[in-house]
C-alpha cells in the first residue's frame, strides 16, 4: 500500500512539473528536480504515456504533457457552470473599471484563477493567463482571502509554502510572517486586498472576497499598470468589486450536487 501511494504521489508530481514546462523536459531533469531515481521516473513516465497524459518527443527524447489533462480540466470546468455564472459579471466589471478583472476560487488551502475579462482597450495592458495557482502571500487576491480566515490559520497556510515566490514577481512581495501579519491587518481594516508591484513589477491590483455566509468561496480582483492605481483609483475599484462580489454571492454556488433520483431502500428495523 505504501509503495502504491508513493507511486501515485510521484506521478502527480511529474504531471505538475511538466505543466510548467511546455517544451518538455529530459528524463534526467525530471528525476533530479523531483529527487527520484531515474529508473523510477522512467517507469512512471511510461505509465503516464500509456494512459495518454504524457508523450515523448521522438527526436529530442523530452517528455511533455499531451492535451488530455487540459481536456479533462475543460470538461470539468464546463460541467461546473462556472463560466456561465461569472462571465457576465466579469464583463460588466471590466467595462466599468477599464482594467483586467479576474475571479479566483478557493480550493482547499489554496486558490486558482479560473476566469477573466479585459477592460483595457488601449495603452498598457496587464493580461496573464488563467489556470495558475494564486501565490497567496504576494497578491491582492491571496491577501483578500487570507484576511477572512483566523490569523493563525492564514499564517499556517502560508508558512507551509515557505513563502515560495516566482522569480517574475515584483520587489514588494511579502517575504516574512511579520510582513504578512501587517499586510493582513491592513487588509482587514481596509476591507480589500492591495498589491503594489508584488505580483509583477510595474503592476498593481485590488481584490475583495466573495462570501457566502461566513465562508469566502472566491475573490474578485482588478489589476493593471501601477500608474493607473492611485489611492483614489484603488478605492473606486474596490467599490466596483464589492458590488460585483455581492452579485456573485447571491447566485453562488455554481452547481449543487444532483439530487438522488433513485429512491433509497427503506431501512427496516427488526424488533
Amino acid at each position: 500500500m505504501r509503495l502504491s501511494q508513493s507511486a501515485t504521489r510521484r506521478s502527480l508530481d511529474i504531471l505538475e512539473l511538466l505543466s510548467e514546462a511546455p517544451d518538455g523536459l529530459p528524463l534526467s531533469d525530471i528525476g533530479t528536480r523531483l529527487r527520484i531515481p531515474k529508473s523510477v521516473a522512467h517507469r512512471l513516465l511510461g505509465l503516464l504515456a500509456d494512459c495518454g497524459f504524457v508523450r515523448q518527443d521522438a527526436t529530442t527524447a523530452r517528455y511533455a504533457l499531451t492535451l488530455k489533462l487540459t481536456l479533462l480540466g475543460l470538461r470539468h470546468y464546463a460541467g461546473t457552470g462556472l463560466k456561465d455564472l461569472v462571465q457576465p459579471v466579469l464583463d460588466r466589471l471590466a467595462a466599468a473599471t477599464g482594467e483586467l478583472v479576474r475571479v479566483a476560487i478557493v480550493e482547499g488551502e489554496g486558490m486558482v484563477w479560473v476566469a477573466k475579462a479585459q477592460g483595457a482597450r488601449f495603452g498598457l495592458k496587464y493580461d496573464p493567463d488563467t489556470g495558475y495557482d494564486v501565490v497567496l502571500h504576494a497578491t491582492a487576491t491571496g491577501k483578500a482571502w487570507l484576511s477572512t480566515l483566523p490569523e493563525h490559520e492564514a499564517l499556517r497556510i502560508v508558512s507551509a509554502t515557505r513563502f515560495r515566490t516566482p522569480a517574475r514577481f515584483g520587489p514588494n512581495a511579502v517575504r516574512t510572517l511579520k510582513e504578512l501579519r501587517r499586510a493582513l491587518a491592513e487588509t482587514r481594516a481596509r476591507g480589500y486586498g492591495v498589491a503594489i508591484e508584488e505580483g509583477e513589477p510595474g503592476t498593481a491590483a485590488v481584490a475583495v472576497p466573495v462570501r457566502v455566509g461566513p465562508t469566502t468561496v472566491a475573490t474578485l480582483s482588478a489589476a493593471g499598470p501601477v500608474s493607473r492605481f492611485t489611492p483614489a483609483q484603488r478605492t473606486a475599484m474596490a467599490r466596483h468589486l464589492t458590488a460585483a462580489a455581492a452579485e456573485l454571492a447571491a447566485i453562488w454556488p455554481v452547481r449543487r450536487p444532483h439530487a438522488e433520483t433513485e429512491p433509497r431502500e427503506a431501512i427496516q428495523h427488526v424488533v
